[in-house]
């Protein structure tokens, strides 16, 4: 297994979401380890235009399996904008902290992040439209 701890995975944001990104980090919405990693993933990031983004990459109105990988538990997420969020549905908000960190990433890519409950990491199984 390759280790690219270091070297930051490129993501791929529409210019909405990069915007969006880079104010919930100057909001400081995520925890100190988080928002280093994210603010890396930024520096690379590459912006699209919705239309020209690639179907397989994480985003608002995506439903996205990840399968944690140390215990092998899957997860499946229906994205949405914070305002359309209910758990009645079953849809969480792009901006929890699952989804900033999922957020511009691709499938089969695997993302760490640091939770209440520790250090996870997550590969992204599927992406599909809402």
């Amino acid at each position: 297994m390759n280790n690219h701890h270091s070297a930051a995975k490129q993501i791929t944001l529409t210019t909405g979401m990069f915007d969006i990104l880079k104010e919930q980090i100057r909001k400081r919405k995520v925890s100190p380890k988080n928002e280093s990693q994210l603010l890396i993933e930024l520096k690379n990031a590459k912006q699209v235009h919705r239309k020209d983004l690639p179907p397989n990459i994480v985003d608002v109105y995506k439903e996205v399996i990840v399968r944690e990988i140390n215990s092998g538990d899957s997860f499946t997420y229906l994205f949405v904008p914070p305002n359309l969020a209910r758990q009645k549905h079953g849809t969480i908000s792009i901006l929890s902290e699952i989804g900033l960190a999922l957020l511009g990433h691709r499938v089969d890519s695997i993302i760490e992040w640091d939770t209440p409950s520790g250090e996870k990491a997550y590969r992204i199984e599927s992406v599909s439209d809402l």
